[in-house]
């Protein structure tokens, strides 16, 4: 029979193939083989750094008796039946506008239950937009429809990989499923904190696109959708910048969270959209060892541990504002995330070894609802402010402004800085010449409460790089129960462009989601 057992602890100098010998140890059973089903690192207690597992095994039913009636971390289990794909008994035409997480996922879902899939993307191929990304770092070019945000597979194909989420959704088991089936390790079904890797995510994305295509759908790329096509409260199809229009009546918007220009179409066509909480900071870098040596103290296993990662958050109860740490990438780098001409910003990412020298963190702050106008916009509007203020602070050429931490905090000027990864380069500033006061006075203030969690991290190598502006949309296209706009029947708004989702599994499960919802209609 199958039995799950939790809280298997291993040290970080045992290999994974030791695990039967421990279950024998103490359980008394003899297994030759498992599986996986979460696996975590416990660094809590600095003097007993362990992993921890649970895995699922197959023993005899004759030696579970007893171990079932004692030991309350083994259990029986049953695995749980893969959903059933429902098939449509109408083949309908869908129109999916976007090539992120939400799209890409949507159009894998609806391709294999036999829709007919066109997939519109503004920006470029994965191949070519690392040439557009290159050619942003090295000479400060900015392409505004292939870089580090728009092209295929969205801006989470060029941040980090991570596959961390809050939700817990069926459809996530699918998600999973077919990214290993497309490249990924099996490991990112089971760890706590799954990462694959800038590196590895663009294979991927590549494969889910040759799947999307072998099973009949079509992708374009360079077709930036201009305008909705309305008929009756119905949708009718898009039109793109190229001139060409595309009909059906089931359209998934799936734009990320940067489609500025296309939020600004809908706000003109009537299409309701309102304004949503975000928030806006900047980059901090350290050495990774130094946050590697506050996690893990003076473990003697620190030499075979992976890059040290942390979460940092503080409530000011005086102003009512989140203060946060947010895409904290360990031995990664900081990057140019930059959209649109003379406006930068910044984000982190980190290849799949993690093996650079540095690791970087966002500190944001909290933006309500209250703090822009009654404009569904003035959010996006905000953000560019932020954007041009740091392309100035920089001194052009998309370098970046940077203050070190203890400056930051004495409110004055480097004359020079320790290394940082940013490649476009980066000017001593201060935080103020970008970011309004009411964001840096928050940070100062959190400051000493995160060097209280985390002795050092007010620390002479630590340096603030460049704004934080697009941590998710200020904006999301309203949509009812059904997952369709509240305004246009067939408009199916979806991910984290549209405001229901943040970061790359969710994107995707909201994409899925939106798929089925399709599906539902036509069974």
């Amino acid at each position: 029979m199958l039995i799950a057992i939790d809280d298997i602890r291993l040290s970080p100098d045992r290999e994974e193939n030791t695990i039967p010998q421990i279950i024998n140890e103490k359980y008394g059973l003899i297994i030759s083989e498992f599986r996986i089903l979460k696996k975590s690192l416990d660094a809590r207690n600095k003097n007993d750094i362990h992993w921890r597992y649970r895995i699922v095994t197959d023993v005899d039913e004759a030696d579970t008796a007893g171990i079932l009636n004692y030991y309350n971390e083994v259990k029986a289990y049953t695995e749980p039946a893969p959903p059933e794909m429902p098939v449509p008994a109408a083949k309908e035409k869908i129109i999916i506008v976007g090539s992120g997480p939400a799209g890409l996922f949507s159009a894998l879902r609806l391709v294999e239950s036999g829709m007919d899939v066109l997939l519109l993307e503004r920006g470029r191929p994965v191949e070519q937009r690392m040439k557009d990304i290159e050619l942003l770092e090295t000479e400060g070019k900015l392409n505004p429809e292939s870089n580090v945000l728009f092209g295929e597979g969205g801006a989470g194909t060029y941040s980090d990989g991570k596959l961390t989420t809050r939700i817990n959704r069926p459809e996530i088991d699918w998600f999973y499923r077919k990214l290993i089936e497309n490249g990924a390790p099996e490991s990112v079904s089971f760890e706590s904190k799954p990462h694959i890797g800038t590196d590895r995510l663009r294979d991927i994305i590549k494969n889910v696109r040759a799947k999307i295509i072998s099973s009949g759908g079509e992708i374009l790329f360079s077709e930036r959708v201009t305008d909705i096509l309305l008929s009756e409260g119905k949708v009718s199809g898009v039109t793109t910048d190229s001139g060409k229009e595309f009909l059906s009546k089931y359209v998934i918007l799936a734009p990320g969270h940067s489609a500025r220009d296309l939020y600004e179409m809908l706000h003109d066509r009537k299409i309701a959209i309102e304004k949503k909480a975000f928030a806006i900071g900047t980059r901090i870098e350290h050495p990774a060892e130094l946050i590697k040596e506050i996690q893990y103290g003076k473990s003697r296993f620190a030499g075979i541990l992976p890059p040290a990662e942390y979460s940092l958050a503080w409530n000011n109860k005086r102003s009512g504002r989140g203060i946060y740490s947010f895409c904290m990438c360990p031995g990664g780098a900081v990057i140019n995330s930059s959209s649109e001409d003379k406006l930068l910003c910044t984000n982190g990412m980190s290849m799949s070894h993690r093996g650079s020298p540095l690791s970087n963190s966002a500190i944001v702050v909290t933006v309500t609802k209250n703090d822009t106008s009654p404009n569904p916009l003035d959010g996006i509007e905000l953000q560019r402010s932020i954007e041009r203020g740091a392309f100035r602070a920089g001194g052009g050429e998309y370098r970046a402004p940077a203050q070190s931490v203890f400056s930051f905090l004495k409110k004055i000027r480097d004359r020079e800085l320790p290394p940082v990864s940013y490649r476009n380069g980066v000017t001593p500033s201060r935080l103020e010449e970008f970011l309004p006061e009411w964001i840096t006075s928050e940070i100062r203030t959190a400051m000493e409460y995160f060097d209280r969690r985390m002795k050092g991290f007010i620390s002479g190598s630590g340096v603030f790089i460049g704004a934080e502006t697009r941590t998710s949309s200020p904006v999301r296209i309203l949509r009812n129960k059904s997952y369709q706009s509240v305004s246009v029947i067939g408009l199916y708004p979806a991910g984290e462009g549209a405001g229901y989702a943040g970061g790359i599994v969710s994107s995707a499960v909201d994409g899925i989601r939106c798929a089925d919802a399709i599906i539902g209609t036509l069974l």
